[in-house]
């Protein structure tokens, strides 16, 4: 027999799954009519919270599932470091599972933590949402039992809840910084197709396009890795390509851009301006130091638990958050403090 969930129960209810969780936490502004309804569903279909027992028949284990997919990642490690921290002034554990970019590692993941009756997950990083829109379907299964909170990552969906950097207009920003200076021969290297990584390159692609700029043989695929972008800035320079800036959607890339402008003997920044993103310790590790896109990962984690929170409580909680970023200025650029 398949278990009764709280997806079941709002459905029958004819009300939203928030309405159902503001019962069960006996949270205000339900009405006693809607609150007497759903109660009288769940003695129906004879639900029971999927949690460990608490208090009058609401359930909780006091944990919350949080997913990443590498660790051994600057930004991911923050996120998971903060989060953790987070989590425990609420009162709560977290149960970390490292996936990987597999989607059926993610999958096993995400039903893996149900099982543990957590109560409620966090999908920490852009990557969890994938391109074909079917393959998100685990989460939104997820969302029919717990709610489920997207760091920096969007999907739309019932018991869903997005908080995410405003990565498009950060890099837009510091491109229009760039062009603002005089600068015309902006590029821009990048690392991956996630959903964080297309919004910082159509960031790019805007402030180019805005300022009337080509920008397709611009744009750079490189490994992660500092020695990618080192090879691929080098490459187009003994080709005579003009470059008087460069933008990153990493730090490390950033680096790699800075070795680069140093063995081609070009002055940073008069010659060559560079930019990265995340300010993580790679911007502090060069000479000069580098100028980054802060996408303030202690305060994503900080709203990011802070929303879960209100969500837990039976609280009225934005779908879907967009944080501002800031820019470190610091020696690769000429820009005033």
């Amino acid at each position: 027999m398949i278990p009764i969930n709280i997806y079941d129960v709002s459905k029958a209810a004819g009300v939203s799954i928030a309405t159902v969780s503001r019962v069960l936490n006996g949270a205000p502004h339900v009405s006693e009519k809607t609150r007497r309804k759903v109660l009288s569903v769940m003695e129906e279909l004879g639900y029971t919270p999927n949690m460990f027992a608490r208090g009058l028949g609401l359930g909780t284990s006091r944990t919350i599932g949080v997913l990443c997919t590498d660790t051994s990642d600057l930004y991911q490690g923050r996120a998971v470091f903060y989060l953790e921290n987070e989590l425990r002034a609420e009162g709560y554990m977290a149960i970390l599972c490292c996936t990987g970019r597999d989607l059926e590692n993610k999958q096993n993941a995400v039903r893996l933590l149900l099982a543990q009756k957590v109560d409620a997950l966090i999908l920490a990083g852009s990557r969890y949402i994938e391109p074909i829109e079917t393959n998100n379907a685990y989460i939104r299964e997820a969302a029919e039992q717990v709610p489920v909170v997207l760091m920096n990552g969007s999907l739309a969906g019932e018991n869903l809840y997005s908080i995410c950097c405003d990565d498009r207009s950060a890099v837009y920003n510091a491109v229009r910084a760039l062009l603002a200076q005089g600068r015309r021969q902006i590029h821009y290297l990048y690392t991956n197709h996630s959903s964080s990584g297309n919004k910082k390159r159509r960031g790019y692609e805007l402030a180019m396009e805005d300022a009337g700029l080509s920008f397709e043989e611009k744009e750079h695929y490189c490994r992660k890795d500092i020695a990618a972008a080192q090879e691929t800035l080098a490459q187009l320079h003994e080709q005579g390509v003009p470059m008087d800036a460069v933008v990153t959607s990493t730090d490390a890339l950033a680096v790699g851009a800075v070795k680069f402008a140093a063995r081609a003997g070009l002055s940073i920044p008069k010659q060559l301006a560079v930019i990265g993103y995340d300010d993580t310790q790679f911007a502090q590790c060069t000479q000069p130091e580098i100028t980054s896109i802060d996408s303030r990962v202690d305060y994503l984690c900080h709203m990011t638990v802070k929303l879960l929170m209100e969500v837990l409580a039976g609280q009225d909680a934005p779908t879907r958050t967009d944080l501002p970023a800031r820019l470190v200025v610091r020696g690769t650029t000429d820009f005033e403090n």
